[in-house]
């Protein structure tokens, strides 16, 4: 999955990188990367960061490309039978790849595709699963030190932590019916032993070193400029206003539009979790 820097023959093309999308199923005979499976695909529809009463409330959000949703298996419930790896494919609608898996009962599935799994594989989701790329178990049956994504933390509801391209996780110690896990965050947290990972690193670890090159590529991503506060009048954000460009020179710090604490403030009010948090993620 290395990455191709674009021959500057346009100015939008001069800091412009991309993947080679090498890693992907190609079609029979041609180079072009096989169609997703149309039964596992959904419609979805583009909010333009507005709710159901039409107000925006996800600033900067808006037009992009037209894409379908890829029905992706996070709860690997499907126990004790045999997948074989048909396909990797791109999903639009995140950074890592995807992988078509095919059971023995004939049934398909998309999975998220970790590091070192290719087509032709066979992985499972069982309790007695051995420790490879693509394998789903309970935390309780996963040695201590391995490196493990798609982390549920709830029992049944499907991986939720460790999902992007290119992270992991690592079970570092188990006590009682809690597993501590160290998240790419530096966050270590606990989880209950019954809760299911998967083994492995999350695939297309290049992904952060591709550059857009030019704003056109954030506009197909649905990401609009986002305007600076202090470039704002006072009345339309907390950073606005002053003679000239000024600094933001609040008495009580930077703020969001809407005066809560920003810029690093920490806003995190949960304690209902947070018996669950040993270590605090590191500071970036």
């Amino acid at each position: 999955m290395p990455i191709r820097k674009l021959k500057p023959t346009t100015p939008g093309k001069r800091f412009r990188s991309i993947s080679t999308y090498s890693e992907l199923t190609k079609k029979p005979g041609k180079n072009q990367p096989v169609d997703p499976h149309k039964a596992l695909l959904s419609p979805l529809h583009s909010t333009g960061g507005r709710n159901n009463k039409g107000r925006i409330t996800h600033r900067f959000a808006g037009g992009g490309n037209k894409k379908m949703y890829r029905i992706v298996d996070f709860k690997r419930n499907k126990y004790d039978v045999p997948a074989k790896v048909l396909t990797i494919e791109y999903d639009p609608n995140r950074t890592c790849r995807i992988s078509l898996l095919e059971y023995e009962d004939g049934q398909k599935r998309y999975i998220l595709t970790p590091q070192g799994m290719k087509e032709g594989d066979n992985i499972i989701a069982s309790d007695s699963a051995d420790i490879q790329p693509g394998n789903s178990l309970p935390i309780r049956f996963i040695p201590i030190g391995t490196l493990i994504h798609n982390i549920e933390l709830y029992l049944g509801k499907g991986g939720q932590l460790v999902r992007s391209a290119g992270t992991s996780a690592q079970l570092m110690a188990k006590e009682e019916k809690y597993a501590q896990v160290r998240l790419p965050s530096g966050e270590t947290r606990r989880i209950l032993l019954t809760c299911h990972a998967t083994i492995g690193v999350v695939g297309n670890a290049e992904h952060e070193n591709e550059s857009y090159g030019k704003a056109g590529k954030s506009r197909w991503l649905g990401i609009r400029p986002h305007v600076r506060g202090i470039a704002m009048t006072p009345r339309d954000h907390p950073h606005g206003g002053g003679e000239a460009q000024s600094p933001i020179g609040r008495r009580k710090g930077p703020a969001t539009p809407w005066g809560k604490p920003a810029l690093g403030a920490k806003t995190r009010r949960n304690r209902s979790t947070d018996k669950f948090i040993v270590r605090r993620r590191d500071k970036k």
